[in-house]
């Protein structure tokens, strides 16, 4: 049996609160017997959503607040003000060692300011990056930085690629995991003056597996498993990339409605590119892992559904038995930085 793992779950943030978060954990907590959690969040709304979903009371305990972190508060504000927050306290019982991680849907620039100035980054980073998967060739395509940093150094990339192929290797069971770095052509000369220097620098990590630049297609067609490029460009794929699967599933939805002969045969074609529509589900990939800090801490999307956010749980939990910060630390002092 696995090791159990504890989880401070910011029951506040994110769009639906309490009544989509609390019925995620029910579902979490079936499938995963290792996890217990601490809901961090205000007691009525918690009272009122364990009331319609009650939660098995040996795995689950409570820290309650009284103030919540908004989605339009700024990120630097958070730091002087809310002291009694939800996302700032489930952070504080990771720095105390009263849980493994902490999972948030609430506010991302808040979250990451608070991680970096409660939890500390490792030795070598500068800052921290949130890492997510993409679901290309039956597989998945990890990307970062995804927006914790609109604009990075080639100092920070060479991190990113670094902390990037740790996360890979423990999350994904691959020894030696193909790192790219995301550019405009596959050529040595193409690219901004930066993206040329941390080419090289990756070229001569021996630590790396780099396979070179990688085009956005390259990142559908299963040419690396980790993709470097600085927080602007990452979340700009990120959310096209969710779009274009909403979008090719809605087409596919009207195609079916509206001629005679396919509505016949809908039930069968359902079935047929049910697995396709399952594996390229955003739903199912939810949770963005913020690397380089002391601790464990995962963001999923404010919009999460149930099922959206059961699967950052389950992310999270994967992260925090995998030890990850520790693993990133060990590979970032025997690279010099």
């Amino acid at each position: 049996m696995s090791p159990s793992v504890r989880l401070a779950i910011d029951v506040m943030g994110g769009d639906f609160g309490p009544r989509c978060i609390v019925p995620a954990i029910a579902r979490s907590l079936s499938r995963l017997p290792q996890l217990d959690v601490i809901l961090v969040g205000a007691e009525p709304a918690l009272q009122s959503a364990l009331a319609a979903c009650p939660l098995p009371a040996e795995r689950v305990s409570f820290r309650y607040t009284s103030e919540v972190i908004l989605a339009d508060d700024p990120p630097a504000s958070v730091l002087r003000r809310k002291t009694d927050a939800s996302m700032r306290v489930a952070l504080e019982l990771v720095r105390d060692g009263q849980a493994a991680g902490c999972l948030s849907a609430g506010n991302t620039g808040a979250l990451m300011v608070l991680s970096r100035s409660i939890l500390g980054t490792l030795p070598g980073v500068d800052r921290p990056a949130f890492m997510a998967a993409l679901p290309v060739a039956g597989k998945a395509c990890y990307l970062l930085d995804l927006g914790a940093n609109v604009d990075c150094t080639a100092d920070q990339l060479f991190t990113f690629a670094i902390m990037g192929s740790v996360a890979v290797s423990e999350l994904a069971g691959m020894p030696a995991p193909r790192v790219g770095l995301l550019n405009i052509g596959t050529e040595l000369h193409k690219g901004s003056q930066r993206v040329r220097e941390v080419a090289e620098r990756l070229h001569n990590c021996p630590q790396l597996n780099y396979v070179g630049s990688v085009e956005g297609d390259g990142l559908f067609r299963d040419q690396a498993d980790v993709v470097v490029c600085d927080g602007f460009v990452g979340n700009v794929v990120l959310k096209a990339s969710e779009g274009l699967a909403d979008y090719l599933q809605e087409e596919m939805r009207r195609s079916l409605d509206q001629q005679p002969l396919m509505r016949w045969l809908a039930p069968l074609l359902r079935r047929v590119i049910a697995p396709v529509r399952e594996r390229h589900d955003p739903a199912l990939h939810n949770g963005a892992s913020l690397l380089g800090l002391r601790g464990v801490v995962v963001k999923s999307h404010g919009a999460a559904t149930e099922r959206a956010f059961a699967a950052a749980i389950e992310r999270a939990c994967l992260i925090s038995q995998a030890g990850l910060p520790q693993r990133i630390a060990e590979r970032l002092a025997g690279s010099g930085l």
